[in-house]
């Protein structure tokens, strides 16, 4: 979906009154001398509060023009890498941690070391920040926030089954039961959970509570075909006891949040990043709870802080100190920062947590509080994905599916998610 910055740029000069008198004849937008694009993935409310702030930044930049798009995760990426295989990549884009090391490696995108301290001022977010949004040492991206993957529910349809929803500290055998009670009184229609054996966020926690990781610092896989195929047996089970949703249902999901089975009122819970909990609740009637993940009993929590997003900007733009100031007034400038709120996660910088803890509604008042409680036991950053992991969500999604439709066995599930992991990492 394409939004008219003209459109916007006049919408925003008229309420603000700011039409300046030698410049009457003429619309605003007309005096525009330099065009930039920004491209990001998300939902409507993203949409919202980002092209609010986009018209607020061409307000304070008269003579700048920003042409935005957004669309969903999965065809996010299909039209980033054809536009940077085009050579037409937006100057401004938003990144995953997942690929920003291969967008980097490819040379896709520029280091932003260049513009610290001009720009781009984001020094006070730290080391911890700035590191995490860095390849071999040079900085390529701004975070936009900080989060985590948990659990969402609906608190109402546990009740109404007799049961508490899940909660912080509980185990994936207690899991399992409490979504099978769940089965057994659930109002018609709704099972417990989303069948989330093709979630690689979730299943990176599972192998990280096991010792394992998705990947190890070598850029290989950091778990064998034992490790999934345990993955799938388990979610295999959850599907044979009925506390899950069906294959059929879950195969609607789309990696987005309006497909979420949750959302579609298929699940009481499903799972996630903290930072689409406010987009999750914007598309809720009924109010939603954020927990942490079920844990390994005895074990670590496999939780960890992450960027949520960031802001990388195009090797390729002709205007990239422009690119950096519309990334800084986003992530850094209350005055735009203030309008994204906590959609993309809690702000790395305190002094914007500051300004907008007095303003945050219940839903995002929630997700800074998750933070917190999560930030308690979370580990360390975990290795960073190599060159081609990017395709392995959309792989474990497929052989997931697979799964679930009884075309492979758990076992050879694992061998294949194991093999074509592995190639595609070897092609990247």
């Amino acid at each position: 979906m394409t939004c008219n910055s003209i459109t916007r740029r006049q919408f925003a000069l008229q309420a603000a009154g700011l039409v300046a008198a030698s410049t009457a004849a003429l619309p605003a937008w007309a005096a525009a001398q330099t065009e930039i694009r920004m491209l990001w993935w998300g939902a409507e409310d993203r949409a919202r509060r980002t092209n609010e702030a986009v018209a607020l930044f061409e307000q304070a930049y008269p003579d700048t023009s920003v042409g935005t798009e957004y669309m969903g995760w999965d065809d996010y990426w299909t039209r980033l890498a054809t536009q940077v295989a085009g050579g037409n990549a937006p100057d401004l884009m938003q990144m995953d941690y997942r690929y920003m090391f291969e967008y980097a490696g490819r040379g896709a995108i520029m280091p932003l070391d260049q513009f610290l301290g001009k720009e781009l001022k984001i020094e006070d977010f730290g080391a911890v920040n700035l590191q995490s949004c860095s390849v071999d040492g040079k900085l390529y991206g701004a975070n936009v926030g900080v989060n985590a993957f948990g659990t969402i529910n609906d608190p109402a349809l546990w009740q109404q089954a007799g049961l508490a929803p899940p909660g912080a500290g509980m185990d994936w055998d207690s899991f399992t039961q409490a979504c099978m009670d769940f089965t057994k009184s659930a109002p018609s229609g709704i099972s417990a959970t989303a069948d989330a054996s093709g979630s690689e966020n979730l299943f990176e926690i599972w192998l990280r509570q096991r010792g394992r990781t998705l990947y190890t610092d070598a850029g290989e896989l950091g778990y064998g075909p034992e490790d999934a195929a345990q993955w799938f047996a388990y979610w295999a089970d959850m599907r044979e006891a009925g506390a899950c949703v069906r294959p059929d249902v879950q195969a609607l999901y789309k990696n987005t949040i309006e497909t979420s089975p949750l959302v579609t009122k298929k699940a009481a819970s499903d799972f996630a990043w903290s930072n689409q909990f406010v987009g999750y609740q914007g598309l809720y009637q009924a109010p939603l709870t954020i927990t942490p993940a079920p844990e390994l009993s005895g074990g670590p929590s496999g939780q960890y802080l992450k960027p949520s997003q960031m802001l990388s900007i195009s090797a390729r733009s002709k205007h990239p100190e422009v690119a950096a100031e519309l990334a800084n007034f986003l992530v850094r400038d209350p005055r735009g920062a203030l309008i994204l709120g906590v959609e993309r996660g809690v702000p790395a910088a305190q002094e914007i947590r500051d300004k907008l803890r007095p303003t945050l509604d219940p839903s995002s008042a929630q997700v800074v509080e998750f933070i917190s409680q999560i930030g308690t036991d979370a580990g360390p950053l975990p290795p960073a994905p190599p060159q081609g992991a990017g395709e392995n969500n959309t792989t474990l999604m497929r052989i997931s599916q697979e799964v679930g439709f009884g075309a492979r066995s758990p076992e050879e599930a694992g061998e294949k998610l194991v093999k074509d992991a592995t190639r595609n990492i070897a092609r990247g």
